[in-house]
Formats: structure tokens, sequence, C-alpha cells
């Protein structure tokens, strides 16, 4: 048992383990909940400090991030005025380059504009001048072309008129002046006159002899010059005067013979160019009067190759005591040659060896005429004639064939 003293009355009284027990839990109960009281409320004024303390530093953090961020915000405030400041000016400085742009862009094109404009009327007066100067010309032709048909008109007439003794005559006169024409500088040694000597019964219009450094004759050519006007009553073919002239020809110991015609005007064999009758008459050939100049110079270069040989028979008429036998030889192949150039020359000795080399050039020479039109064409052109031209007036054959030969007759 135990003895307790009341705190109040002073009395002492006994109590078992049990009720000391409940006693003792009982004040404890008591002191514990004052206790937990007393703390409890301790840790509240604690926790209401602790509260207000960090009230006041969240209060203190929050004015001083408003504070921050007032700041933050005046800064962006016064960065986005200059930057819409920097803007604005990079914007006027771009308006005001762009209005320049604009304005040299517009300047530019009105420039060339009027400049176009000025081409334009530059191009228009330069053609309105062209039409005038072509409408002129056209004019000028017009009237060139009725006085060219007069002309045309009155030659014929007075053709008409004449005799065909006349217009051979005619011919003649321009051959001659043709052959004049060219006498000092590319026949200063030849001689080419009128033939006037009809003692052998006939004779033939010209001949043509050169000469070399010595003075000996190398060739000769018997012309005979035939024309005869559309109109004329009579009409001739070439053939007709091949006999005369190959009389001629041996009468005046000519070596060539060549007829200068205008007859047969619509003959293609004719018109093609020289044309070789040696197969009817030995060394006779027929030409239109452009290829007058032209075969001289062919046949006169041909035969100067010989010159040499001839002086080298001359030497050895001097040295050699058989000179008569070798000039018989001579003279026996220049007969065979002059049949048909175009054989070989197999049968002669050694002794003449050289005249063959001689005649071989002549056999290409003579196949080059006959194929090589554009080089007589050329030749053409250096000794055409205005007469040439007026003689084929009229005549759309032979104006065909000049044209097609690259010779201007109009």
């Amino acid at each position: 048992m135990q003895e307790i003293i009341c705190p109040h009355c002073g009395k002492a009284f006994k109590i078992d383990e049990a009720g000391y027990a409940a006693i003792v839990k009982q004040v404890r109960d008591r002191e514990f909940s004052a206790e937990v009281a007393k703390q409890t409320a301790s840790a509240v004024k604690l926790a209401e400090a602790e509260k207000e303390k960090t009230i006041s530093k969240l209060q203190a953090e929050l004015e001083a991030a408003e504070d921050r961020q007032a700041a933050a915000v005046r800064e962006m405030e016064v960065g986005k005025d200059k930057t819409i400041a920097e803007l604005q000016a990079n914007l006027d400085a771009f308006e005001d380059r762009k209005t320049i742009a604009v304005e040299r862009e517009k300047h530019n094109a009105e420039t060339q504009k009027a400049e176009l404009e000025r081409e334009m009327d530059r191009l228009k007066n330069e053609w309105e001048k062209a039409q005038a100067a072509l409408e002129q010309e056209q004019t000028a032709h017009e009237l060139a072309m009725k006085e060219k048909d007069a002309e045309l008109d009155r030659v014929r007439d007075m053709k008409t008129k004449l005799s065909t003794k006349m217009v051979g005559e005619t011919l003649e006169q321009h051959c001659e002046i043709q052959f004049n024409q060219l006498r000092a500088a590319a026949f200063p040694t030849a001689y080419f006159e009128k033939d006037n000597d009809a003692s052998g019964g006939t004779k033939g219009d010209y001949i043509f002899r050169d000469y070399d450094d010595s003075g000996a004759e190398y060739i000769s050519i018997m012309f005979e010059m035939k024309n005869e006007m559309e109109t004329t009553a009579t009409k001739h073919r070439n053939e007709d005067f091949f006999k005369k002239l190959d009389k001629d020809r041996r009468d005046k110991g000519c070596e060539y013979a060549v007829l200068v015609s205008m007859l047969e005007a619509d003959s293609e064999l004719y018109n093609t160019g020289i044309v070789d009758v040696s197969h009817r008459y030995e060394k006779m050939y027929v030409i239109r009067p452009q290829f007058f100049i032209p075969l001289i110079s062919l046949l006169r270069n041909a035969a100067r190759g010989s010159i040499a040989v001839r002086q080298e028979l001359v030497a050895a008429r001097n040295q050699n005591a058989d000179v008569e036998a070798f000039t018989a030889q001579l003279n026996d192949f220049k007969i065979k040659f002059s049949k048909n150039y175009n054989d070989a020359t197999n049968r002669y000795n050694d002794a003449i060896k050289e005249i063959e080399k001689t005649i071989d050039h002549l056999k290409k020479v003579k196949e080059a005429l006959e194929t090589s039109g554009e080089h007589l064409r050329r030749a053409n052109t250096k000794v055409e004639d205005l007469s040439i031209k007026r003689l084929v007036k009229g005549n759309p054959t032979m104006t065909e064939k000049f044209k097609a030969a690259g010779i201007d007759v109009e």
C-alpha cells in the first residue's frame, strides 16, 4: 500500500498499487496535456513567427522580384523603343533608297525611250530615203531600159539595112580594136594586119604572126570573121567557110586557121567555147568573139615552147652536114602532128626527144583548153568590150550562154 498526502487538505491516505498507478497516470496525463498544450502553444507561436518571417521574406523577395521585373520591363521598353527607332530609321533609309532607285530607273527608262524614239525616227528617215532612192533608181532603170530598147531598135534597124559584108567588117573592127588595146603590153613583137593580098584568088580577113628575139617567126594564124543579123535574108553556116579559110591559110603560109563567128547563134556546139575542127581541116578552130584574144594567147604560148628547138636546129644546121635530113625528119613530124596531135610520138628517133616533150606539153595545153571553161572566162573578162554586149542584145540564146559562162552582158 502506498500512503499519499492530499495537497489540498493535507490529509494522508493510503492507496494500493493499482490506484496509485491510476493516480500517477492521471497526473501524468494532465501534465502531458498541459505540456503538450504549452508546447503546442509555443510551437504555434514559433510557427506563427516563422510564418510571419517567411511571409516577410517572401514579401521582400516578391517586392525585389517586382522591382527587378519593373527594371527589366523598363529596359525592354527602352530597348524596344531603340529597336523601333532603328527599324524606323532603316525603313526611312530604305524608302529613300527605293525612291532614288525608282527615280533613277524611271529616268533611265525615259532616256532609253527617248533614244529608241530617236533611233526609230532615224530608221524611218533612212527607210523613207531608201524608198525614195529605190523609186528613183527604178525610175532611172525604167528610163535606161527604155533608152536601151530604143538604142537596140535603132541598131537593129541600122544593121538590118547593112549588107552582109558590112556586118562582117563591123566584127573585124571589133577584133582589131581588142587586139590593138593589148598589142603594146601582150604582143609587142607581133604582126596583126588585114590580108590585102588577093593574088591567089581569095584572101582572109586578118593575119597574125609573132617572132622570137632573133626575128624568126614561130607562129602564124589566118583569121576569118563572120557575122550575120537575125534579119539577114541569107543564112549561112560556119562550115560554109571552112574550105575557103583553109585555102587562104595555105596560100599565105599560116600555121593555124581560125574562124571568128557569130553564125549559128543557137548551136550548142559553137556556144560552148573553142571548137577544134581539125578533123575536117588541118589546124582549124571556130570561136565566138569573146575567145579571140584567149585563143591567140594560148596558141602563141604553146608555140613558144618550140622556140628553143628551132634555135637548136639553126645551130645544128651550121655544124652538122646531115642537117638537111634532120630538117626533113622535123617537117615530117610537124605534118603528122598537125593531123592529130593527140597521137603519141613513139615513132621518132632519139634525136628529137626534146621535141616530143614539147609536143606532149602542147597536147596537155590543148586538153586543158577544151575542158577549162573557167580559165577562158577569166581571160575573157579582161578583154571583153562593150561592143560585144551590144552585139548580143536581142539574142536570148547568146545572152544565156554568156551568163552561164559568168560574163556580164547587160
